[in-house]
């Protein structure tokens, strides 16, 4: 199976300090990007993440304070690593939620700017959930009939994505080998949810295209009734743990609000 691609696509997985994306930090990344003819570019890069690696983190990717003291920080890599997926479709396992909303705040707290409205997200994990239901192991050896080797390691978790999509595209006849419906399968919210304005879910679309908030206790109301009436719910999201990625989108609908009322008061 070779991908059927317009345009470079990205596979990419990171290690960090922690879960958090607002305040954890990369401690290696790995990447994969192949062309339209199927030339495959591979680099991984550990990161020295200004912080200590929490021995929980250490315990699942085995990278400690001594491997990454001597590294670069992401700052002094930020620039090349943007210019590396400039242009490029972006894949991995988990990454809509997690690997590339961490990126965007590394690459916002290096003052690097990059546009990740470009790209489509391809996410492996989306894919195998709503289809199998398993971990990136057992996806492994469902999909390619393999172990996979130094599991939690960047570069291992970055080539056995790569295969099993692949073999997602052999295995199932209703998943075409086009990027645009790759990307749409992978931001579906849910069975039963509309689909993601933000990477992490907390607004999606309703049927109508509207953004709903799906989280707390506004949840199930439209995003615009709720910033109309309660502004104060928009200086918490602001002010709160959040990624920017979710910030942006709910600025998008509060920025709405505002030309709005700009226009009624002019018209």
């Amino acid at each position: 199976m070779k991908l059927n691609l317009t345009k470079p696509l990205i596979f990419f997985d990171l290690e960090t300090t922690g879960t958090n994306i607002t305040q954890d930090r990369i401690v290696e990344i790995s990447l994969i990007k192949v062309s339209p003819d199927g030339e495959e570019v591979t680099r991984t890069r550990r990161i020295n993440p200004e912080m200590p690696i929490p021995a929980e983190a250490t315990a699942v990717h085995h990278i400690t304070d001594d491997d990454v003291k001597d590294a670069p920080t992401f700052k002094q890599i930020a620039r090349s690593l943007a210019d590396m997926f400039e242009g490029a479709d972006i894949a991995g396992f988990n990454s809509n939620r997690f690997d590339v909303p961490m990126l965007a705040e590394e690459f916002a707290r290096a003052g690097v700017s990059f546009d990740f409205t470009k790209p489509r997200y391809i996410d492996v994990q989306t894919i195998f959930h709503r289809k199998e239901q398993r971990t990136l192991v057992a996806a492994y050896r469902f999909y390619c009939g393999k172990e996979l080797d130094g599991a939690h390691s960047a570069n291992a978790d970055t080539r056995a994505t790569y295969e099993v999509l692949m073999s997602q595209l052999d295995r199932y006849d209703d998943l075409k080998n086009d990027m645009d419906f790759l990307a749409e399968f992978s931001r579906q919210a849910g069975h039963n949810q509309g689909k993601n304005v933000d990477m992490m879910g907390r607004l999606v679309y309703d049927d109508q295209h509207r953004e709903v908030i799906n989280f707390g206790k506004h949840k199930g109301r439209l995003a615009e009734d709720v910033l109309r009436t309660e502004p104060s719910y928009y200086r918490w999201i602001m002010d709160g743990d959040f990624s920017r990625n979710t910030k942006d989108a709910f600025t998008v609908v509060y920025e709405r609000i505002k030309s709005a009322r700009r226009r009624d008061a002019q018209g």
